[in-house]
């Protein structure tokens, strides 16, 4: 028997684990897109710290991102160039 701690991708996001054992199959219940499988698969500090679960299906991939995902990142990057533009137009009014 091996001590072990669980928790969903949505707690691993942005940390280093050591030793990552995850589970990318198709959950019970709802399902995974490319931001999960991202988050689940980059926590470990290398190829040689991480190993799956189980077998899982290779076409999950090749989906499409999410469309709301795509959106908030849309409406994110306005807001990045709106605020660029915003600042420097402060900073050129103060001659800097």
């Amino acid at each position: 028997m091996t001590n072990a701690y669980a928790f969903t991708d949505y707690w691993a996001q942005g940390q280093t684990i050591p030793y990552v054992i995850v589970d990318i199959a198709k959950p019970p219940s709802g399902g995974l897109n490319l931001f999960n499988l991202y988050v689940a698969l980059s926590r470990s500090s290398g190829r040689r710290s991480i190993r799956l679960l189980r077998d899982f299906e290779d076409t999950i991939f090749m989906c499409c991102h999410a469309v709301d995902l795509l959106a908030e990142d849309d409406r994110l990057l306005l807001l990045d160039t709106e605020t660029a533009s915003w600042w420097s137009r402060i900073m050129g009014s103060l001659g800097l």
